[in-house]
């Protein structure tokens, strides 16, 4: 279920970077009046690095466990809260015509209006707030997970019909070996 998350917010943050995010209309005094839109890649380019990484996430969900799990957990959330941020970004800014007129390369001095666009800002929080679930979801999964998952069932019937003494140690059962005595079976059986 992580890995779908992680896939979904991916998607969500290409989406994004593909909106527009801002209009700008500009007029020089020569020739038409221009009207130029920044897109969510162009606004904020971390978008689509963003969405590399959770997608190579998902990837990574399907060969970890444990310990690793839990720590690409945490990297996941930190991609969400970088996207939030992103995301948070479009309304953070007072002005945006500045900022966008040095994105398009256009003279602040020819801008005549600038407007927002939420519709990529609230899809990239969109996708933080399912990359933040899809990172709740691998820890639980981490908690669950053991090593002992991808034993074979050969091994496992083994231990359950015949368990080793945990009581002896590794040392213990070597020499019984080297004095030519098997450790796995107990006292009565000998």
């Amino acid at each position: 279920m992580g890995a779908g998350l992680l896939v979904i917010a991916a998607g969500a943050l290409w989406v994004a970077s593909k909106f527009s995010w801002v209009r700008l209309r500009s007029f020089d005094g020569l020739g038409e009046p221009r009207t130029l839109l920044v897109s969510g890649a162009d606004w904020s380019a971390a978008l689509v690095p963003l969405a590399v990484a959770l997608i190579a996430a998902a990837i990574a969900t399907l060969a970890v466990r444990g310990w690793a799990l839990r720590v690409l957990a945490v990297l996941v959330a930190i991609i969400g809260a970088a996207a939030a941020y992103l995301g948070v970004s479009l309304w953070a800014v007072r002005d945006v015509g500045p900022r966008a007129a040095e994105v398009k390369n256009v003279a602040v001095s020819t801008l005549v209006g600038a407007d927002r666009l939420s519709g990529g800002a609230i899809t990239a929080v969109l996708a933080a707030v399912v990359s933040v679930l899809a990172a709740i979801t691998l820890l639980r999964a981490a908690r669950g997970a053991s090593a002992s998952k991808y034993q074979t069932p050969a091994a496992r019937r083994s231990e359950a019909v015949s368990p080793v003494d945990k009581g002896q140690s590794e040392r213990v059962m070597w020499d019984s070996l080297d004095d030519g005595h098997d450790p796995t079976v107990g006292p009565a059986q000998t």
